[in-house]
């Protein structure tokens, strides 16, 4: 409630607007991209900071306001490798309906990005799907796994695979693609989506070793950028997301290249280290300029 958050300011936690889906589209603000975002907020003090944050990164916020508080979440960040732990109640956010989504909300874009716990809600994502559809956009999915979010693990595999199913691109981290398919190997576990569904571009997120591409018979790679100091990897994995987004919006889905992968990789790595480098998720991501002088610095 708002006691306990006036409490927790009092005594020094840093309170930030945030989430999977925010963090990203918020960062494909930042780059340039026009870009909108539906959700759900509670009539509350962190509903209020959520949605003057998206104003100021100049989001077409479609935010409705539910019955119950707003979610919020604690990040726990351990040295020495900035390791998380989170404690997550996601509130309001929960209540997002398939009614809630107005063929208007999808006017004017040309990509539907879906995060993580959505897909607990199976007919809002059809229904989101459905009208992105209706309007040729391109369709992805980022996963973002976290277990205590779930009823079971069981559950999680069974709804993630059935959003996969619905998209064309996919952003998935090591662990991710292992929990999908069952397989230590990365490449086998890609190798499983890939034969099961028709995914035309996945990036598999690596941490600090890099990402891979991989699309049609191609599959690149590109190393990571070391951080000397890395204080936060909160919004990481965000970061890259949107980088792939930005990439795949300004050069379409259809002819990519080697090169194109290998300069989308680039970028999206160079991207999500700077976010490491800062604390809070979406005041740490770097404008395009910063992410340009990082990769000519490494050259």
């Amino acid at each position: 409630g708002n006691t306990i958050w006036s409490d927790l300011k009092e005594i020094g936690v840093q309170y930030v607007a945030g989430g999977s889906a925010a963090n990203t589209v918020s960062a494909t603000a930042i780059l340039g991209m026009p870009s909108g975002y539906i959700g759900k907020v509670g009539d509350d003090e962190l509903g209020s900071l959520f949605r003057q944050s998206q104003l100021q990164n100049g989001i077409k916020s479609n935010l409705l306001v539910g019955t119950v508080a707003s979610g919020r979440a604690m990040v726990f960040i351990t040295a020495p490798n900035a390791d998380r732990t989170f404690a997550t109640y996601l509130g309001a956010a929960l209540e997002l309906e398939p009614d809630d989504l107005k063929p208007e909300y999808f006017e004017g874009y040309d990509y539907l990005h879906i995060e993580g716990y959505l897909v607990q809600n199976q007919n809002l994502v059809r229904r989101a799907v459905e009208l992105g559809r209706e309007r040729g956009m391109i369709i992805s999915l980022d996963p973002n796994l976290r277990p205590p979010l779930w009823d079971s693990l069981e559950n999680a595999r069974e709804q993630m695979l059935k959003a996969i199913s619905l998209t064309d691109v996919l952003k998935i981290s090591d662990n991710e693609v292992q929990f999908l398919s069952g397989a230590d190997d990365y490449d086998e576990g890609i190798r499983f989506i890939r034969e099961k569904f028709n995914t035309k571009l996945i990036c598999l997120t690596l941490g600090k070793d890099g990402s891979r591409a991989y699309y049609k018979d191609l599959r690149v790679e590109v190393p990571g950028f070391k951080q000397e100091n890395v204080i936060d990897t909160t919004g990481a994995g965000d970061t890259f997301c949107a980088c792939m987004l930005d990439y795949i919006c300004e050069n379409g889905l259809d002819n990519l290249n080697e090169d194109n992968l290998r300069d989308m990789l680039t970028f999206a790595n160079a991207a999500a280290s700077l976010v490491t480098s800062k604390r809070g998720a979406i005041k740490s991501m770097p404008a395009k300029d910063e992410v340009l002088e990082l990769i000519k610095g490494a050259q």
